[in-house]
């Protein structure tokens, strides 16, 4: 066995770890359903001023990314672009959405939306605290 470190990106690397990981997950949850769900907000010049970046998979929704300019925050935007988000994740069968913020985002907005913070990581010297956020969409049981 050689161990290496490696300190640039590796697609390579990478994908072969992807590999190895969905075949583990295949093996224990069956075919992997992943589809990409974005909503975005244009401006009159066609720039994207908001959105919603994230996928479905096994009836989660998972967000990688909201962001709302500077311009347009406080306006309802956000809350209207993750409505819409949430309501096409349902209409593809999720059951719940996650996503993870750090304080100084927008933990407050999410509890607003409906998330709860099931997770933390505190905050140390150059790094806030950050949050895991979970919304549940029907009454979901714990697999057993």
């Amino acid at each position: 066995m050689k161990i290496e470190v490696i300190n640039k990106e590796d697609k390579a690397v990478f994908d072969t770890l992807i590999q190895g990981l969905k075949q583990h997950k295949y093996e224990h949850m069956g075919p992997e359903e992943t589809a990409p769900l974005s909503v975005i907000a244009r401006d009159e010049a066609d720039n994207i001023i908001a959105g919603v970046y994230g996928r479905s998979i096994y009836r989660n929704f998972l967000i990688e990314v909201v962001w709302v300019s500077p311009e347009a925050r406080g306006t309802g935007l956000g809350r209207q672009l993750m409505e819409q988000a949430e309501i096409a994740a349902k209409q593809r069968g999720c059951l719940t959405a996650q996503l993870d913020t750090l304080s100084f985002q927008a933990p407050v907005f999410y509890q607003k939306l409906g998330f709860e913070i099931i997770g933390t990581v505190p905050g140390f010297p150059g790094s806030p605290e950050r949050y895991f956020m979970l919304k549940q969409y029907s009454n979901v049981r714990k697999a057993e």
